[in-house]
Formats: C-alpha cells, structure tokens, sequence
C-alpha cells in the first residue's frame, strides 16, 4: 500500500519549495562555459551532427566532475627557447650575501626554473655566518604584493629620469643657496658604496654622510673606538670560552647582530666529559637565559652594580658597589670562576652604557681571553647617537636643504618621530629609497623604489679581513633602481653598479679571481688587529657603581627572535612564527613578573575554546608618554620591578590589514636607551592572544626531556641518568625497547632515515620552523586559526619551564606524591612555572615511527610507512577522518580545516600570484579536508638519492639533508642514513645519551634525541 505522506528534507524546502524543487532539477547552479569551448551558443543550436553532440555531452559530463574538484588545473607553457643555464625539474644554486642594516648571512639561494624559493646557509670554509628565521623568510618578501613597483613623486607615479632629475636640480639648488645635503643610510658595511660616498661628498663639500640603526649600538661602538680608536663591534668567539658570564647580553638572539650561536654550541655539548658553564644576569628571559647553567633574574640597575663587582674581583680594584644583598654571594662566585679560567673565560655586556663598554674591554684585557679579539672585528654597526640627534636639530632649523635617506624609516624608528617629521617639512627635498611606501616614504617628497637584494648586485665587508658578493638570482619584478646606481649617476659615473663593484673589487682582495669569489660567494683575507687597548676604567667603575635604579618600573625593550627592527613585519611566516619564550604569535606585548602581576591583579587564563586571555596595562614614561592596551604576558624569569616589550610591531603603512598588528614601542626608545622609567596601571578588558602551547611546565614529565648534570653525566652509568622505561610483560618488568606489538621488517637493505636532535646544542631559535615553511609549502593561516589550536607548522619547538627551580627539583616533588588527592593537589600546583625555572626546547616533528599508530587506524591507507624509514602521507587518499591524529602521541599531524590557497579569507602570500610564486614545485599544494605533516622531506632525499645514481657513485655522509637540519646552524639536528655504518648519525644514534621521545609507547621512531646535560 503506498503512502500519501509527504516528507521534507530541509526546513527550507517546506518554507520554500518551490525554489529547492528548482535548484535540485538544476544539474548545473552556474552555467557551463560551452562558448569557450565549443564555439557560440547561436552554433550549438544549429542543426547539430552526431559527432557535435556526443562531444557536447563528454564535455558536459567532464566539466562536471572539473566543477567537483577543489584542485586547480593550469596549463604549462613551454620554453620556446630555453636558456641553457635552467633545467625544468632540477634547482640551481647561488652564492649570495645579505645584510639588510640589521640581520646578516652568507647564503646558498635555491632557484627554480628561474624562481628564488627557499635560503639555504652557505657551508664554504669563510661562509661563518648562518641565516637565522628573518633570513630564512626573508625569500617571500622578495614576493611581497604590497612593494613599492614604481618611483613616486609628491604621492604620485613617476619615472626614475624625472627621479634623477629632481634630485640633482636639488644638489645643485642646494650648493648655491649654502644648505646642507645630507646621505641617511644605516650601517651598510659595503667598500663600494662607502667608496662612492665617499666620492659624492668630495665632489659636494656641503654634503654628509650620516649612519643611523634603528637599532643602537652606539655606546658599545663608542667604548670600543675610546680604547682602540676604531668604530667597530667585536666578533666574538665562544667556541674558545670554558666559561661565559653574560651581563644583560642576549648573544643567542640579536645582540649585535647575533650569529653567536654556532660558535657557543661547540662548547655546550660534551666532549670528553667537559663542557662550557654559562651564567646569565638579565631582566627579561632571553634565549641565553635559558640557555644558561645558571640565570639571575636582575634589573638593569643591579647589573650595572655586578659588574663593577666582576671587574673588581677580576681586575683587583675596590670600588664600593651598592649590590642588593641576595645577589652577592652568586655573582661573586662567577666573578671568581671567571677569574679563575682565565684566558677560556669571557664576559659579554648589552647594557647600553659607555661605562659599562669599557669595563668589559677591561675584564677581558686582564683575562686576555681568546674569545674576545680585536682582529676580524664586526663592521655591521657604525651608527651614532649624537650625530642621528644632531641631524633632527638641523632639518628643525631649516639648515637641511636636501635629504638622501636609504634603509632607514625614522618616521616609524625613531622615539621622536613627531620632530623628525617636523623637520622634514622644512627640507626642500627628500629621497627616501626603499622596498616599502613605508612611513618615511609617504611623507618624502621623492619615494624611490629599490630592488630586493635576492635582486640586485652589492659588496659586503661583514668582518674585517673577509669580502663577500651579493648577486641577483632573479630579474627586478619592478621599476626598481639601487641606490648606488642614483650614486653613481649623481657622481657623473657611467655604467652599471655591477661594473663598478667588479673594478673595485681588486683593489680588496688579492690572490682570488672575480668568478671565484662569486662562485663561492666569500673572499677570507688577513685581518689586522687593531693597535691601542688602554682608557680610564676605574674612572668609568666608579662612574657605573654611581648608577641608580629607575623610579616606578624599569621597561627593558627589545627585538624579538621573528620580528627584529619590525622591517619584514608584513611577512606571513614572521607573524605567525610562535616566539621561543612566550610561544605566542601575531602579537608583541608587555612581560611582567608574576609577583608583579598578583600586586597589580594582571593575569593569563586559558578560556573555554582553549584560547589564552590576558589583561591590558597603560604604560606611562616619565615625561608623560602613553601606550594605551597594551595585551600583558606573565612571563616567567621576569625579574621583579621589571617589564619588557618588543620593537617591530604596531606598523601600519604598506602593510596587509592582518599584519598591521601590535604596539609601536619604539616611541618609548628615548635617547636611544633600550632601559626607561615607567609605571605600569591595569586597564579594562582582555586581549585574546595567539599562543600554541597552552601547557606552561614539564609537571614531572621526565620520560620527554631528560636531562641531567655534569658531575652525574661524568660520573654515573648511562643506565642511571638516561633510564629506559619499563613495562610489565608477563608480570616482569621488562625495558620498553625490547617489547613489540607488531612484526618487525628488515630494513638494513637500502637507506634506512634517522634525524638526531640534540638538546644541548638547540637554542630554540626556530630558523628551522621557516625553513620547513619555505620548504614544504606549509600555509599561514592567521590569528584567529592558530587561536583555535588550527596551527599549521610541520615543526614546532615546544618550551618547558621547571616548576621547582630545577627540572630536578620538579622530578623529586613528582616522586614524594603520596595517594591521589596529593597527586592532585601537586600536580596542580606543578602546572606553575617558577620564579626563576629552568627551560628546556625541545623540535618536535612527525617522529616517522617504524610502528606507526596512525598507519593503524587509518581507513583509507592514506598513511603509510616506507623501507627507508619516513612515514608517507598520499593526500589524495586521505578523507580526513583524523584517526591517525586521535591516534598519535606527539600530537604532530595537522588537519586542513580550509583551503589556505587562493582563499580571500586567508589572504597571505598563497592568496596572490606574485606571493605563490615562493611555493615549491616539488611539493604539494594541499586541499582542504587533508592531514599532513613532516614528511622528513622525502623530495629531498630522493633528488639526493637520484643525483648519485646519475653520477653513477654511492652517496656520502652529509650530503642527506632535511629543511630542518639544513638550516641549523648550531648542529642540533643531524641527518642520514643510518644503515652507512661510518655515517655521523649511526654514532650518534649509538650514542649512551640518545634516546626516544615516549619510548613506553612502543612506536620505534626514526627520529632521535640526546639528553640535555646542564653544568651546573
């Protein structure tokens, strides 16, 4: 019997049948474009043949299933002549150089088919300094949409002849009325254009040449010079240092300039028993802090103090010092060990203080340290305080008639950019050269636009003694033209800046060709040290032991490890590149103390969606100065009385929307002082934060960083400080390791793939996140996502604190836990970090398990496992059920909630053609609705494998390389196969401090790890 009863789908159709009704007839919602296939409409409708309309319906039938798919279908166009130097499918390599005023590489740069895509560091003998994340993603600001494409004039476009014009009409306008022209540029550390500015002021005497880094180090510049008559920056070596006492020094991040870290791994991970001991006094935790054996959380104020205590006992002298009474006995004691070792002793400063310059030249004189040398010194910062002052004061009173302004944005840098602005109205003309319509450049009277250095050709003179080439590896994208071909020009020069590099060049090096250098990319000459070594320094100790602390709090700014000076702030991967210490991205904030938050009622609270809130603080300088909701972060190891806040946020011009993020402290820099004065007040509202790890502390946790000390690493079994867990098998307590689930294949044939990380040398710098990011296409997909914990990073460093003031000290209270209401009580308690903890980084990526979980579960064999060890993901099988993420320990997979490419609601670099054009071919682009991660980058290691084959030889140790341990500079990540018996990785993966992250699990992975040995 049938039913009369009518059913309804949707509450739609029973309001509205009649629209449902017709659009479920509709086959096709949008029409199909048949009139660019097969001709017009007015054709189809004539009388039509069997054939035609057989066709007609495969095409109908085809575009359908075209309208299903989410992948994107482009067309390749061939070469129709192809030029000899580019292979399609094969990459090329260029050694270049970058220094960009404030970061600085030797670099191999990857090219495909004539597009830079990813930077790789540069491993020839003299190449010394590695890129760090800037750098690394400093390949996609070469795609940037929102460069500056053509030269403007008063706002408007114009052409670079019109440019050349104006600007010497002006010189000349300048000579005969007597008004000064004057070169702002920052530190350029270039023999050939500080050669043609040197050239340009002799032929105009009214001209000159001014450095400015947004940046300063001047006092320490001006220390130096005061001793050994010369302007520059000691490169220090830390591989030479037994032990390192850092005052206020963040030599594992940018202080001057950074690049440190290579050198000062060497030392930390032991060798025959030994190791360098590092103590490390400073007000905001730092990567060195963490870093550290031994950390004191102290102001400013009280480090000045220590110092002249350091330099007293070092040196002998006795001048009074007024140093808080619970930091004595520490800070003498490192005083003493440092006096005690000698010329392998070394101490480092950052205050910012002549003063205190000075005392460290002294320190080290009197050790005569071998990591302190005046030869090879760093000509990365020239800048002076006194003259960037001088200058405002002259465009104020109109004495400035013409202004040349390249690298540098003061309108955004300067803390008093309201005068400089000022002053700038008054000068009749001026030249801002940049990437950007930045800040500077929009109140210029000329906007020039200047070629990205993976664009142009340049000289860097990056340490005395050494000379390197920077080299274009792609056409300009844009009417660009470098400010030294301007120069040139402006000198009465003819041809190119290439032409002129090349000339000067051989009056540089000697005993090298031009190709070569520019092949290798660096130039290592003798390095002469400089003469001199003698000042006042107790008069400079008593001057410092006469410092005091600041009223109210003492905020202590600084540059963070993704942002820098704030000039990539509309880079993707910089934004949302998690900050080592606090783990938040998109965002710069205030630290402070968790004593000090309690007393001012500021806190942090993970919410309801797993989001991390935190309060809003007003910030007042003491000439009245505001800064208005700025999001707090309680960080602890913040020192008590003290507050931080990073430079290189709260930009607004020639920036996307989504990067126009953050607070603009440097409107707090006064006088160049990174240390000011201010009260801190508590103001309405929450901000909603970005962060990817929610959990603070190891709580106990000892199975996942091991770590223990040196005296016990010396003098105990392995089998004590790097404890195999055990299980129970047939009621005995058996080790982990000896007990499998599954059956074990034979993968001694063929590659067999390990990655070793060791936790010793990692700094937690993150170079390797944007490696992968460049790598492997890995997409942004922004603030409100990575709320969400949608991050999409292959690799994350996950940071512990320790809860106790040791992770030892954790470990004992976990084990003292008796019954369950003191389990629960403590461990609660343990998800809070201590005052003062202990940190610990630790890279964790897809650990390519031989007995997978996730190719257990997996429905669809989407996942699976290879003889070489790497754990494959097939993205067209996958239906993202997400098993295999439910099933995995490490928590590494990640699933594609949207579409990031070509996407309006994410719009990144994947949302523009000029912004896709950094993807890499060799990996895919992934859809929506897929898992992914690490993949141990197998395109790498099968281009490796096929290379070989086709040189018809075996493949050596180190040439298997992963994004990861390619960018490492410090040798914390390793790479090969560890079925070469002779390989670096098989001793390391039979090393007594290797070990497995969750080895109780049972998943046998291919990624390693060695405990963290700490000398304290």
């Amino acid at each position: 019997m049938s039913s009369n009863k009518k059913y309804w789908k949707s509450v739609e159709e029973l309001e509205n049948g009649s629209i449902v009704e017709a659009l479920r007839n509709n086959e096709f919602v949008e029409a199909i474009p048949t009139d660019e296939f097969l001709g017009n409409k007015e054709a189809m409708s004539s009388s039509t043949s069997r054939r035609d309309f057989l066709k007609y319906v495969g095409f109908s039938t085809a575009a359908a299933t075209l309208a299903a798919c989410e992948g994107p279908v482009n067309k390749s166009i061939p070469y129709v002549l192809q030029p000899e130097q580019i292979i399609p499918g094969v990459a090329d390599y260029y050694a270049t150089s970058v220094f960009d005023g404030f970061d600085f590489a030797n670099l191999l740069v990857k090219t495909r088919e004539g597009r830079p895509i990813k930077i790789d560091n540069n491993t020839i003998s003299g190449a010394k300094f590695t890129a760090n994340a800037r750098i690394h993603a400093s390949i996609l600001s070469l795609y940037d949409n929102m460069r500056l494409k053509e030269p403007k004039i008063g706002g408007k476009d114009s052409t670079w002849s019109a440019v050349d014009s104006k600007i010497k009409s002006s010189i000349v306008e300048a000579k005969a009325k007597g008004g000064q022209v004057v070169l702002l540029t920052n530190t350029l550390a270039s023999p050939s254009t500080e050669k043609l500015i040197g050239q340009f002021i002799a032929s105009n005497p009214n001209a000159k040449h001014i450095i400015y880094d947004a940046v300063s180090s001047s006092e320490t510049l001006d220390a130096f010079e005061a001793v050994y008559g010369e302007r520059a920056l000691v490169d220090y070596d830390f591989s030479k240092a037994s032990l390192i006492v850092s005052v206020g020094a963040d030599f594992l991040g940018d202080w001057q300039g950074g690049g440190y870290d290579s050198g000062y791994a060497q030392g930390r991970v032991p060798k025959n028993g030994k190791m360098s001991r590092h103590f490390q006094l400073e007000a905001n935790m730092t990567l060195s802090g963490a870093a550290a054996d031994k950390r004191l959380p102290m102001s400013t104020a009280n480090q000045k103090q220590a110092l002249v205590q350091i330099y007293n006992i070092v040196t002998g002298s006795a001048v009074a010092v007024s140093l808080e009474d619970k930091f004595k006995s520490e800070v003498t004691k490192a005083a003493q060990q440092l006096k005690s070792a000698g010329s392998k002793g070394v101490l480092v400063s950052g205050i910012q203080d002549k003063n205190a310059q000075l005392l460290v030249v002294a320190i080290n004189q009197v050790l005569a340290s071998e990591a302190f040398s005046t030869s090879g010194t760093r000509q990365i910062r020239k800048g002076s305080n006194e003259k960037v002052a001088q200058l405002v004061k002259d465009m104020k009173a109109g004495s400035v008639h013409t202004l040349i302004m390249s690298g540098v944005n003061p309108v955004y840098t300067l803390a008093d950019s309201a005068s400089f602005t000022e002053g700038l109205k008054k000068v009749t003309t001026s030249v801002a050269f940049t990437l950007k319509e930045d800040e500077t450049a929009l109140v210029s009277t000329i906007a020039a636009p200047v070629p990205h250095y993976l664009e142009a050709w340049g000289d860097l003179s990056l340490t005395k003694g050494t000379y390197s080439l920077t080299q274009p590896t792609i056409r300009p994208l844009f009417d660009t033209k470098q400010f030294q071909d301007v120069l040139m020009s402006l000198n009465g020069m003819s041809g190119t800046y290439y032409d002129y590099i090349k000339a000067n060049s051989s009056s540089i090096v000697s005993g090298a060709t031009w190709n070569k250098i520019l092949h290798d990319g660096v130039y290592v000459g003798t390095a002469q040290s400089v003469s001199g070594g003698s000042a006042d320094f107790s008069a400079a100790a008593s001057a410092l032991a006469k410092s005091k602390a600041v009223a109210g709090y003492e905020l202590v700014l600084y540059t963070k490890t993704g942002m820098g000076d704030g000039q990539q702030a509309n880079n993707p991967w910089l934004q949302e590149f998690p900050d080592p210490i606090t783990r938040v991205s998109w965002d710069n904030y205030v630290t402070v103390s968790n004593a000090d938050a309690k007393a001012l009622l500021m806190s942090n609270e993970i919410v309801a969606n797993g989001g991390l809130n935190g309060s809003y603080a007003t910030i007042t300088t003491a000439d009245g100065l505001k800064l208005d909701n700025v999001p707090v972060i309680v960080q602890p190891g913040q020192a008590v009385g003290t507050i931080g806040l990073a430079l290189g946020y709260g930009r607004k011009a020639a920036l996307k929307e989504e990067m126009q993020v953050g607070i603009n402290a440097y409107s707090l820099y006064k006088g160049f002082n990174d240390v000011q004065s201010v009260t801190l007040e508590k103001a309405d509202g929450d901000h909603e934060f970005a962060c990817v790890q929610g959990q603070k502390t190891l709580m106990g946790r000892g199975d996942i960083i091991k770590e223990t000390t040196l005296e016990i690493f010396n003098t105990k079994d392995a089998k004590f400080w790097n404890e195999v867990p055990m299980v129970s098998l047939n009621h005995e307590e058996v080790e982990a390791t000896t007990v499998d689930l599954w059956d074990s294949f034979d993968r001694s044939v063929g590659h067999h793939f390990n990655l070793s990380i060791d936790l010793n040398a990692c700094t937690g710098c993150g170079a390797c996140v944007i490696a992968c990011h460049a790598e492997n296409n890995v997409p942004v997909v922004g603030k409100s996502e990575i709320r969400r914990s949608r991050d999409m990073h292959w690799l994350r460093i996950d940071r512990y604190y320790s809860s106790e003031s040791t992770f030892e000290g954790d470990n004992e209270r976990k084990d003292n836990i008796s019954g369950l209401s003191s389990s629960l009580s403590t461990f609660n308690e343990m998800e809070k970090a201590g005052d003062n903890p202990q940190v610990a980084f630790q890279p964790v990526m897809c650990q390519h398990c031989n007995h997978a979980p996730c190719e257990t579960v997996c429905p669809v064999a989407a996942t699976s496992h290879s003889r070489q060890g790497q754990n494959h993901m097939a993205y067209n099988r996958c239906v993202g059920t997400r098993y295999c993420a439910n099933n995995c320990p490490y928590k590494v997979r990640r699933f594609n909630w949207f579409l990031y490419n070509k996407n309006s609601e994410f719009d990144y670099h994947m949302n523009d053609d000029l912004g896709r054009m950094v993807l890499n071919p060799d990996v895919n682009v992934r859809s929506r609705g897929v898992m992914e991660k690490c993949s141990m980058c197998i395109q790498m290691t099968q281009a490796t494998i096929l290379n070989a084959k086709r040189e018809g030889r075996e493949v050596v140790d180190g040439e298997f390389q992963t994004a990861c341990s390619n960018a490492c500079s410090t040798g914390a990540m390793a790479f090969g196969d560890v079925n070469d018996k002779g390989s670096n990785i098989t001793k390391l993966a039979e090393d007594e401090r290797m070990y497995h992250l969750l080895e109780h699990v049972g998943t046998k992975p291919n990624v390693i790890y060695h405990v963290k040995v700490r000398n304290t």
